[in-house]
């Protein structure tokens, strides 16, 4: 395994694997013995980055989320494991009653709600302290230094080691900052989209962004980590729900001209390297010139040996520019 080093402050900032874990549908839709293993396997093999959310997964019960932190809590606890394994959540997208989402009816980022959702977080997942905690989604019904001084008291209090930031508008994320910065707080130092080798239409509105999504990272939200050095990205869906194996996957906002020679540029690679093609797109993300951090999920550990392999693979300036410019 390798690592890379998250937050610049030198008081709070983690070294992690490059490998991020995903346990979103752990203690849900992958039983508690599968989900054990996957983790012990992930630990053994020398990853240390794991992520949930505190409405994980509220969508497979049609409840509130929390099954997620509730299975991490149980086996730290059986494990012994303590923090050299840094867990990252989220609040905010949680729904505030079963039945309702976080298109509907969402916590929000409200002073109160980030206090109390991080409270009970920390309780599910048996930590005094959340390593990283992320705005999941953007809450505009709340003023956002109210949400920026919230999450700062937090780690001025030492219950919230790095802020993180998912599924925001890149002006939202620096206006943000920028409230942190000018009055001398932290801010966030984490930025958690989806990011895969394929690019998908990002005009496409949908319930939760009408003007198109503001989930992928897009050209304003990467130039904007190339500019800001203190910054990483944490990848999530990297692999796309297992289509680049199973193409009847492929979410229908990837269907473009743009696809099928990106796809192709893949596979060649892959036969060169004798790698899969998820393992060429997770070394693509590892090795560029931008902090990524690939977010891998895992029903399993034959899936989850594949993902590790990735940052084994070096892919040559030439492999890497081919990949690069196919469009």
């Amino acid at each position: 395994m390798k690592y890379r080093t998250i937050g610049s402050d030198p008081a709070r900032r983690r070294e992690v694997s490059v490998i991020a874990l995903g346990a979103m549908l752990m203690g849900s839709r992958t039983d508690e013995k599968t989900s054990f293993a996957v983790l012990d396997r992930y630990v053994e093999a020398g990853g240390t980055f794991i992520d949930t959310s505190d409405n994980y997964a509220f969508w497979e019960d049609g409840g509130q989320g929390g099954q997620s932190e509730e299975l991490l809590g149980r086996w730290r606890r059986s494990r012994g494991i303590g923090d050299e394994i840094v867990i990252a959540t989220k609040l905010g997208a949680r729904p505030l009653a079963p039945g309702t989402s976080y298109v509907d009816n969402p916590e929000g980022l409200s002073a109160k709600v980030i206090r109390e959702s991080s409270e009970r977080s920390r309780e599910r997942l048996g930590v005094d302290r959340l390593d990283l905690l992320y705005a999941h989604i953007d809450d505009p019904t709340v003023p956002q230094r109210e949400t920026v001084e919230a999450f700062a008291a937090l780690v001025a209090e030492g219950t919230v080691g790095l802020l993180g930031v998912s599924n925001q508008a890149a002006w939202r994320v620096e206006r943000a900052r920028a409230i942190a910065a000018a009055s001398g707080l932290p801010g966030y130092e984490v930025l958690q989209y989806a990011h895969s080798h394929l690019r998908p239409r990002t005009d496409v509105p949908d319930d939760m962004f009408p003007d198109g999504s503001l989930g992928h990272a897009g050209p304003d939200l990467l130039t904007y980590l190339r500019a800001e050095p203190g910054l990483t990205m944490v990848a999530y869906s990297p692999l796309l729900k297992g289509a680049y194996v199973r193409p009847d996957r492929l979410p229908s906002d990837f269907d473009h001209p743009g696809t099928p020679p990106r796809l192709a540029a893949l596979h060649d690679v892959a036969r060169e390297t004798g790698a899969t093609v998820n393992q060429v797109v997770l070394a693509w993300q590892l090795g560029g010139s931008l902090p990524i951090v690939p977010l891998v999920g895992a029903s399993s550990v034959a899936q989850l040996e594949e993902s590790l392999a990735a940052p084994d693979l070096e892919l040559t300036p030439d492999q890497r520019s081919r990949l690069d410019a196919a469009h």
